[in-house]
């Protein structure tokens, strides 16, 4: 006896909850003529290709479409479905008038599911999940770059640090406040997910790194810091903070910053192209000038200024204060 419970498929029914469901998906539908060539897709599949819908499109029409790099690939990747055996998928970008789409193609090879030398299968848009994976490697890439070039800075700052000091204290106090400034420097600018530029500005960058002075002394404002609204790039920041400490901390050992009533004034103009320091300080003990060009910290600033900042730095050794004025190219600093 038949159950009468049992109803026979409604294929009109089943037509209309898989076009919901792969609507919901984001899924285009197409068939491919392995004879002819022709293919045939739902009207998700012409608008992810960016071509007006009709009855049939050939491989070789929607092939003008590939992105020209990918080309060659998806040709023989088709191609090679033919004795592939199981389920295959095959990612490739497309041009869409001005934009840049990612497609994944999935079916089933080796003739796998063939009816009238039909094949089927689907079509996705990924590009936002391929965007997304390219700003991951980006990052992860420049997070690589980035680490290898801190170890290597921290390296050349052991080597300077280890010729300037006077006893180990002194060297593990010098060097650790070097690198700390390298890492205050570093948050102003670190990448962010969807960044394309990182970015600080002038002014929050030289007032970050002269902060641990502030306090020390008799005034508790004993740093003052003018400077215009400036973009500074990440990678000057980074050469900008080394310049900035290692002029503190001669400053901390031998000038104004020494003495307890002594006071660092930094101010900037701009002039022409340059960006223009003025670092100034008074109240610190006699200033004599040095018979020799200076140590390692010298060179070190020297470098930085002309060879990565496009700058240059003068000295002024009067006896009420230390005046040095460093120029810095300012479309460098933004770079």
């Amino acid at each position: 006896m038949k159950n009468s419970s049992v109803q026979p498929p409604n294929r009109e029914w089943d037509i209309k909850h898989l076009q919901i469901a792969t609507d919901a998906a984001g899924v285009a539908l197409w068939s491919w003529n392995v004879d002819t060539d022709e293919i045939n897709m739902d009207e998700r599949g012409f608008d992810l290709w960016g071509e007006p819908k009709r009855a049939k499109i050939t491989f070789a029409e929607l092939s003008s479409h590939i992105h020209p790099a990918d080309r060659d690939r998806v040709a023989v990747a088709f191609n090679a479905t033919r004795s592939h055996l199981g389920a295959y998928e095959l990612d490739f970008r497309i041009n869409v008038v001005d934009e840049i789409r990612w497609v994944a193609a999935r079916g089933k090879g080796d003739d796998e599911g063939i009816v009238g030398r039909v094949m089927y299968g689907v079509f996705l848009d990924v590009t936002s999940r391929k965007n997304a994976e390219e700003a991951h490697e980006l990052l992860a890439e420049e997070m690589s770059h980035r680490v290898k070039n801190l170890l290597a800075i921290a390296c050349g700052l052991t080597a300077i640090t280890s010729r300037s000091a006077n006893s180990a204290a002194a060297m593990a106090h010098d060097l650790t406040q070097r690198l700390m400034a390298l890492g205050r420097a570093h948050d102003l600018v670190r990448p962010s997910p969807g960044k394309d530029k990182n970015e600080a500005l002038v002014g929050d960058l030289l007032s970050v790194l002269l902060a641990p002075y502030e306090g020390m002394g008799d005034f508790t404002r004993r740093v003052r810091v003018s400077v215009p609204r400036m973009i500074v790039g990440e990678a000057p920041a980074t050469t900008l903070a080394l310049v900035v400490h290692e002029l503190a901390t001669n400053s901390l050992k031998y000038g104004s910053l020494s003495a307890a009533g002594g006071m660092l004034d930094l101010s900037c103009h701009i002039d022409g192209r340059d960006l223009v320091i003025v670092w100034t300080e008074t109240g610190g003990p006699r200033v004599i000038a040095p018979v020799s060009e200076g140590g390692f910290g010298s060179k070190l600033l020297r470098r930085g200024i002309s060879d990565q900042l496009g700058g240059s730095i003068a000295f002024d050794w009067r006896a009420e204060g230390l005046i040095i004025t460093m120029r810095l190219d300012s479309d460098r600093l933004a770079n």
